[in-house]
């Protein structure tokens, strides 16, 4: 039985939304087991029935459109998909899908429930913009959207070099508040710190989420940071009729 992770978040009914864990699928170690990615040499027929399973068990309306992420600031329509790091649909069924293994997944929705995104924010698609880039193609005032912060990895475990640190404190020298000093040369960074900021900065509603790690808990989920060779899990959402 698939294992998945539901936002806690004010998103109207029509709204739904929800993370996959690594648990229910059929593919073998190192890609155990439910492990979406079709580009991380698991078996491609075993990433198919993945993928088939998760449609059927959650009764999803449509496969999810799945993206080549490439670390950018690219968001297309999901009907469209492509070479993007972000997917936005105002249309009933489409289903928006981002896939990661430590970068964040973001979902972005409407009060009204008009418009919903799927965003896949790294460290460089942060950095450079992806969440403005989403907020700003989904055309509405900030005041009336949410966002809840799916399964990434966590602030004791997200090390990176001072060269991270000083490219996102000359963007914004207030960022250096979601940075730590670890040894030499090195941080740890809040991931989810950093993207509520920017957040916070446009004016976004309601900020959900963030208290996950997938580097620290390998039972749920599927860490690129923790084991190199491994799986990758979906964050989706769609609008309903």
């Amino acid at each position: 039985m698939i294992e998945v992770i539901r936002p806690d978040w004010p998103a109207p009914a029509r709204v739904r939304a929800l993370s996959t864990t690594r648990l229910g699928g059929f593919s073998l170690p190192p890609y155990d087991s439910l492990n979406l990615g079709d580009h991380v040499a698991d078996a491609p027929q075993t990433v198919e029935k993945n993928r088939q399973l998760l449609v059927e068990q959650l009764a999803l309306p449509s496969s999810p459109h799945w993206l080549e992420q490439v670390h950018s600031c690219e968001v297309v329509d999901a009907a469209r998909g492509g070479q993007a790091d972000a997917a936005i649909s105002r249309s009933s069924g489409s289903v928006c899908a981002v896939m990661t293994a430590d970068c964040l997944p973001l979902l972005l929705c409407d009060y009204q429930g008009r418009c919903v995104a799927a965003v896949h924010a790294g460290w460089r698609g942060l950095l450079n913009g992806v969440i403005e880039a989403a907020l700003e193609k989904m055309a509405l005032p900030a005041e009336e959207i949410l966002a809840w912060m799916g399964p990434a990895i966590g602030p004791t475990a997200f090390e990176v070099g001072d060269e991270v640190f000083h490219a996102f404190t000359q963007r914004d020298p207030t960022a250096a508040l979601h940075f730590k000093e670890h040894r030499p040369g090195h941080k740890l960074a809040d991931i989810y710190g950093l993207a509520r900021q920017r957040l916070m900065a446009k004016g976004v509603a309601f900020i959900g989420g963030g208290q996950y790690c997938t580097v620290s808990d390998p039972t749920r989920f599927f860490s690129y940071r923790r084991d190199g060779v491994t799986g990758r899990m979906a964050t989706l959402i769609w609008l309903e009729n």
